[in-house]
């Protein structure tokens, strides 16, 4: 169930990086552009009294952006192959998105810890492959 690249190589998704220092993982979490549709999910959830941690709308490279926690994955750092670069230079998320972002990525493992699914994707089982193929 992760997401594909769709654009042709052109580096598709695009994805915010959260480590996790406990595991040597790194979590990847989906931006999509699809700002409306996810915002639409997301009013929806709290309109109904739910609580949506598994998308957090904000703005990446100057335009709206989804950033998908419910799609979020691990892998090793080896997996990187490059950093989305405006100019040149990295292109920052704000703080503010960065922290609830990461708010709501700590809340989400914590329910998964204890056996809730809270993602599309099997993160425990993506877990156990990067870990055993963890180089020594």
């Amino acid at each position: 169930n992760l997401m594909q690249n769709r654009e042709f190589g052109k580096y598709r998704p695009t994805f915010f990086c959260l480590r996790d220092e406990k595991l040597d993982l790194l979590w990847m979490i989906p931006i999509s552009s699809k700002y409306e549709k996810a915002a639409a999910i997301r009013e929806k959830l709290i309109s109904n009294g739910k609580p949506c941690r598994g998308i957090v709308l904000g703005e990446f490279d100057g335009r709206q952006a989804a950033f998908l926690i419910q799609n979020m994955f691990p892998i090793r750092e080896e997996y990187i192959d490059h950093i989305h670069t405006k100019n040149g230079n990295p292109v920052p998320v704000s703080q503010e998105i960065q922290k609830e972002i990461r708010k709501n990525v700590k809340k989400l493992l914590a329910l998964n810890a204890k056996g809730n699914v809270v993602t599309f994707t099997e993160i425990n089982r993506l877990k156990e492959i990067m870990l055993s193929n963890s180089p020594s």
